[in-house]
């Protein structure tokens, strides 16, 4: 349980041995990787988990057209067992696709008509690819290293789409007038200029009870690793959930332990109280 007013090092100290998880789940921005790119030290420390029985998943908000290039090699070369993108919207394998969850017809067009009457440049995802709304100059750059990212407004009408991100025009003007929930729908933040508008039960916690089901582990034998406000449900769902030392304050109190940052080797000072060393 979280202990308050209590360094990370205090509460790990502290706390008894954790019971080896059959399953860990990582978050990727700012749990395992910095600024797009995986710490070295959480990279060699996945390598090591990997010549154990327990599964390593990624839990992610991220399209699957986006994926860090290190990511993708860490599952390509079997670091990584599985991977939950686009909050549990879509999990795949080496093997193929594990579960998805498109957006309904219905569902896209009210998206867009709410983000085009506030004027938000916003993108859909897709298995393949992010197709925006417009364009500006950051997104031209962008656009022009990303082979995956395009413009299309209309992309959505004609292709699989399983989540829309949205982008805010100000720090006052973030979608908080409109009640999602009538539409089935949610808006989930995930920096303080953008959020991701998607189905009211889509969550990391879905996509986990997805992979869970699909290699015969209980959720409740489970770890998971986060930072952000995407990870609520996936916390409550597993057995071991750790917020990391710079995670968001509503996070903090829903996690197991509190552990450093990446700079602080936070995931591997939870990973020492592990009953059996791996």
């Amino acid at each position: 349980m979280f202990v308050e007013d209590k360094t990370a090092t205090e509460i790990m100290a502290q706390s008894t041995p954790i019971p080896m998880p059959k399953i860990i789940f990582f978050d990727i921005d700012d749990t395992l990787s910095r600024n797009g790119i995986i710490a070295e030290h959480n990279q060699a420390t996945l390598k090591q988990l990997a010549e154990t029985d327990i599964k390593l998943v990624i839990s992610t908000g991220r399209s699957k057209a986006i994926l860090p290039d290190d990511i993708l090699a860490l599952l390509e070369s079997n670091v990584l067992d599985a991977i939950i993108c686009m909050n549990g919207q879509y999990s795949f394998d080496n093997a193929g696709r594990i579960s998805h969850y498109p957006l309904s017809v219905e569902q896209t067009d009210k998206i867009a008509k709410l983000c085009l009457k506030g004027d938000f440049i916003h993108k859909f995802d897709s298995a393949t690819h992010i197709a925006w709304s417009g364009e500006n100059e950051r997104l031209r750059e962008f656009n022009a290293i990303t082979p995956n990212s395009i413009v299309a407004p209309d992309y959505y009408k004609s292709n699989t789409v399983y989540q829309c991100s949205v982008f805010f025009n100000s720090q006052e003007d973030k979608m908080q007038d409109i009640d999602f929930a009538q539409y089935d729908l949610k808006l989930v933040h995930w920096h303080h200029i953008g959020a991701d508008i998607l189905p009211i039960e889509a969550s990391k916690a879905r996509g986990i009870k997805d992979v869970c089901k699909y290699y015969g582990v209980d959720a409740s034998e489970c770890m998971a690793f986060g930072d952000g406000m995407n990870d609520l449900e996936m916390f409550d769902l597993v057995g071991f959930a750790v917020a990391m030392g710079d995670a968001q304050p509503a996070l903090i109190e829903r996690a197991n332990f509190v552990t450093g940052t990446i700079e602080e080797y936070g995931i591997q000072t939870v990973l020492d109280q592990l009953k059996t060393a791996y």
